[in-house]
C-alpha cells in the first residue's frame, strides 16, 4: 500500500521537472545569448541537443529497466538530469551548454518511460486509469508554467536560475525515488538491437533535427529533402528489420492489439493538432493582444487548472460512456476549441479568453488521459516495458511534428511577409488556428475503429453501461 500511495508522486515530480525544464528554456534564449556572447540564433542548437538525446535514448529505455531493474534506472535518470541542470546553469560556452543539455536529454529519456513502466507494473488494470490520471497533469501544467516562471526568473534573477530550480525538485525526487520505488525487472534480457537502435534512433534523432530547426534557413532545401528521404529510409528499414529479428529493439508486433494501435496511431494523428499550440498560443496573446511573455503565460494558467479539475471525473466519464465515445466527442471538441483562438482580438473580453483556455485544458485532459490508458488495455504485463517504450517514442515524435506543423501553417499563411507586420500576422495565426481546429476535428476518424467495450479493463465500465 505504500508503494502505491507514494510512486504517483515521485514519477509525478519527476516528469513535473522534466516538462518545466522543456518549457522554460524558451524564454531565457535571448538572456542566455546576450551572457554567452552568441546570436540569439546561435541556441537553437541547445533546444535541438535535447531533442536529439531524447530521441535517441528512448527506445532502449525499456530494455535498460529490465536489465538493471526500475528503482536503479530511474533513481539514476533523475540524478543525472538534475546534476546536468546545474552543469548547464554554470555553462560558461555554448559548448559546454550544449554538452550538458545532451546529458539532461539523456537523463528525461529514461524518467518518462521508466515512470510509466513502474506505475503499470505496480496498479492492477482497474485502478491504472486513475493513477496515470494523477502522474500526467504535471505533463500538463509544466509547459503552461514554463513561460511564466522562466520569465519572471530571468526579469528578477538571471538565466542561470532556471536551471538551478531544478536542483531541490531532483533532490525531493530522488529521496522518494530511493525509498518508495519498487524495483522491476524483466527476467532474463535479451541481447540489445544494435542494428535497430542504429536504425530507429538514427532516423528519428535526424528527423526531429530536421524538424527541429525547420524554417530557420540554415540548411539549403536540396540538403534538406535528401537528410528528410534518409530518415524515412531508417526508419523504413527498421520496419523491415523489426519484422524478422528474433529481439527488436521495439517489437511492432504489439499493434496487433486494436486499443494499443488506435492509442498510439490516433493519438499521434491528434497530437499533430494539439501540438502547435504551444508556439502559436503564446504568439497570438503577445504579438496579437500586446502582453509580456510572463502575461502571456498567465493567461495560459487556466488550461492547467481545467486540466487538474478533468483528473477528478475522467474516469467516471471513461467509464459511463466508454473510450470510443469519448475519444470521438472529446477530439472534435478540442478541435472546436482550438478554431474559437481564431476569434480573438485585441477586442475579445479577457473572460472570453480564460473561458477558452478552460475548455481546451478540460478536453486535452480528458484526450491524454484516455489515450495513454487505453495503450495498456490489452496489452500484457510481460509486454509493459515494450508498450511503455514505444508509446513514448511515438509521442516524442508527434510532439516535434505538431510544433513543426503549427510553424510551417503560420508561415504558408504569413506568405513572406515581414513579421512586424502586425495586421499580417494576426490574420496568419487567425487562419493556422482554423486549420489546426479542423486537422484536429479530422482526427477523429482514427478512433472510429475502436469498438464499444474496448477499454473497460482499464475504465472499470460496468458491461450494461458499455
Amino acid at each position: 500500500m505504500s508503494v502505491k500511495r507514494f510512486l504517483p508522486w515521485v514519477v509525478a515530480s519527476a516528469l513535473f521537472m522534466e516538462q518545466l525544464d522543456s518549457t522554460i528554456v524558451n524564454t531565457a534564449v535571448p538572456a542566455m545569448a546576450a551572457s554567452l556572447n552568441v546570436a540569439p540564433l546561435s541556441l537553437k542548437a541547445v533546444a535541438a541537443s535535447y531533442i536529439l538525446s531524447l530521441a535517441v535514448c528512448i527506445p532502449v529505455s525499456g530494455w535498460i529497466a529490465d536489465k538493471y531493474g526500475t528503482r536503479r534506472v530511474f533513481s539514476a535518470a533523475i540524478a543525472v538530469f538534475t546534476i546536468s541542470s546545474v552543469l548547464c546553469g554554470l555553462a560558461q560556452s555554448i559548448a559546454w551548454l550544449i554538452a550538458a543539455r545532451i546529458l539532461q536529454g539523456i537523463g528525461a529519456a529514461m524518467m518518462m518511460p521508466v515512470g510509466r513502466l513502474t506505475v503499470i507494473r505496480t496498479f492492477p488494470k482497474a485502478e491504472l486509469l486513475q493513477a496515470m490520471n494523477f502522474v500526467i497533469i504535471p505533463a500538463l501544467i509544466g509547459p503552461l508554467l514554463g513561460p511564466t516562471i522562466g520569465g519572471l526568473i530571468v526579469h528578477w534573477l538571471s538565466w542561470r536560475e532556471i536551471f538551478f530550480v531544478n536542483a531541490p525538485i531532483g533532490a525531493i525526487a530522488l529521496w522518494l525515488a530511493l525509498s518508495h520505488m519498487p524495483d522491476y525487472r524483466g527476467g532474463a534480457a535479451p541481447p540489445l538491437d544494435w542494428l535497430g537502435l542504429a536504425l530507429f534512433g538514427g532516423g528519428t534523432a535526424l528527423l526531429s533535427w530536421l524538424l527541429e530547426i525547420f524554417g530557420e534557413h540554415e540548411i539549403a532545401a536540396a540538403p534538406a529533402v535528401a537528410l528528410f528521404c534518409l530518415s524515412l529510409a531508417m526508419l523504413g528499414g527498421y520496419w523491415r528489420h523489426a519484422l524478422h529479428a528474433p529481439f527488436p529493439l521495439l517489437r511492432l508486433a504489439l499493434f496487433r492489439f486494436r486499443t494499443f494501435r488506435v492509442s498510439v496511431i490516433g493519438g499521434f494523428v491528434t497530437r499533430l493538432g494539439v501540438g502547435g499550440l504551444p508556439f502559436l498560443t503564446p504568439l497570438l496573446f503577445q504579438v496579437g493582444l500586446g502582453y509580456s511573455p510572463w502575461e502571456s503565460g498567465l493567461l495560459m494558467m487556466p488550461t492547467a487548472a481545467a486540466a487538474m479539475a478533468m483528473k477528478t471525473i475522467s474516469r467516471r466519464v471513461l467509464a459511463r460512456f466508454g473510450y470510443k465515445r469519448v475519444l470521438i466527442v472529446n477530439t472534435v471538441m478540442i478541435g472546436a476549441t482550438i478554431a474559437l483562438y481564431a476569434l480573438v482580438a485585441k477586442t475579445t473580453p479577457l473572460v472570453a479568453i480564460v473561458a477558452i483556455g478552460l475548455a481546451l485544458g478540460f478536453f486535452n485532459s480528458l484526450q491524454f488521459s484516455s489515450m495513454n490508458s487505453m495503450a495498456y488495455a490489452d496489452v500484457p504485463e510481460k509486454d509493459s516495458s515494450q508498450a511503455s517504450t514505444i508509446a513514448s517514442s511515438f509521442q516524442q515524435i508527434s510532439m516535434s511534428f505538431g510544433l513543426a506543423l503549427g510553424s510551417l501553417i503560420a508561415g504558408w499563411y504569413l506568405d513572406g511577409l515581414p513579421q512586424s507586420n502586425h495586421a499580417a500576422v494576426i490574420a496568419a495565426l487567425h487562419k493556422a488556428f482554423l486549420t489546426l481546429g479542423v486537422l484536429t476535428v479530422l482526427s477523429s476518424l482514427s478512433f472510429w475503429t475502436l469498438r464499444a467495450r474496448d477499454g473497460e479493463s482499464v475504465s472499470g465500465a460496468a458491461p450494461e453501461l458499455a
